[in-house]
């Protein structure tokens, strides 16, 4: 594992990046200015660019939303989410999770997210609004001014009725501009779920699906000039890992209190992701050149 200053240091040894969005690129408000500098930088050294992100969601809302962070669309070869595997398996393939899956109960923030364009397409799905109701669970960004203790008696519930989660958004928190601390995201509720046993549906980061399907109009590509980079050593640099290319850990995005701001170090005592044996394959402190 070393440390970079920059992707500047390790650019010319590869041709496609996998880029993550919250953290690394931007903080759900606006672009980071040193990463618009990277990822020009990058694409003017005709550098292959692809967006993975665990965002709930859809792949055209994520396309369009771009601009308004500060990216231009056109510099990316792809862009994908964990919204849009989960769309598409329950669009057409909710019947091999079981025949009689009808009514959802969705979980999402009416206040900001667009929860409800989500359900576009989706006839073949009737939405109830008490969990009382339901046969299964979609789980996309949690209820305004909720915290993970609030879902206890939903999860109760639907792990008493053998329900499965389908996960919008696996990531277990992430970065958000004018907060103090991060904030949790879906995918902190499923694990909880799993932990009690239940069965949850994610097909974004780590899983190594949306890795394929991502990845999967470049023909010929060697997987050693792949390289990934994210701040979630989880969902980043596992699926990295479980894919089989190489990854840079961006240190000031959600583990950033683990880390040194002027010199992040892999083995120190402030790390405690040590313990999870998940290493990277660089360390840099933010996606700068």
């Amino acid at each position: 594992m070393k440390i970079i200053r920059g992707i500047k240091d390790i650019a010319k040894d590869y041709d496609i990046f996998i880029l993550d969005q919250w953290g690394v690129m931007h903080n759900g408000t606006k672009a980071y200015p040193y990463a618009i500098d990277c990822i020009n930088y990058l694409k003017e050294n005709n550098k292959k660019l692809v967006i993975i992100s665990n965002s709930s969601k859809r792949k055209k809302s994520t396309i369009e939303k771009l601009p308004r962070l500060g990216f231009d669309p056109k510099y990316f070869d792809e862009v994908f989410t964990s919204g849009e595997m989960i769309w598409k398996t329950l669009a057409m393939q909710l019947k091999k999770y079981g025949k009689n899956l009808n009514k959802c109960f969705h979980i999402f923030d009416k206040s900001k997210e667009d929860g409800l364009n989500f359900r576009e397409g989706l006839s073949n799905i009737e939405f109830v609004n008490k969990i009382e109701d339901a046969e299964f669970i979609l789980a996309c960004t949690p209820f305004k001014n909720s915290e993970p203790i609030d879902y206890l008696p939903i999860l109760n519930y639907a792990y008493e009725s053998k329900m499965i989660i389908f996960c919008a958004n696996p990531d277990y928190e992430t970065v958000e501009q004018g907060k103090n601390k991060n904030i949790f995201c879906m995918g902190t509720i499923t694990n909880l779920y799993e932990r009690m046993g239940g069965k949850v549906v994610i097909q974004g980061k780590p899983s190594i699906e949306i890795y394929k399907k991502s990845m999967s109009k470049f023909k010929n590509f060697k997987k050693s000039k792949v390289l990934a980079v994210g701040d979630s050593l989880f969902h980043d640099i596992q699926g990295a890992r479980k894919y089989g290319v190489d990854s840079v850990l961006i240190t000031s995005g959600i583990h950033s209190n683990f880390f040194s701001i002027k010199n992040p170090n892999w083995k120190n005592k402030k790390n405690k992701l040590l313990k999870y044996n998940i290493e990277p394959t660089f360390l840099c402190q933010k996606f700068i050149i």
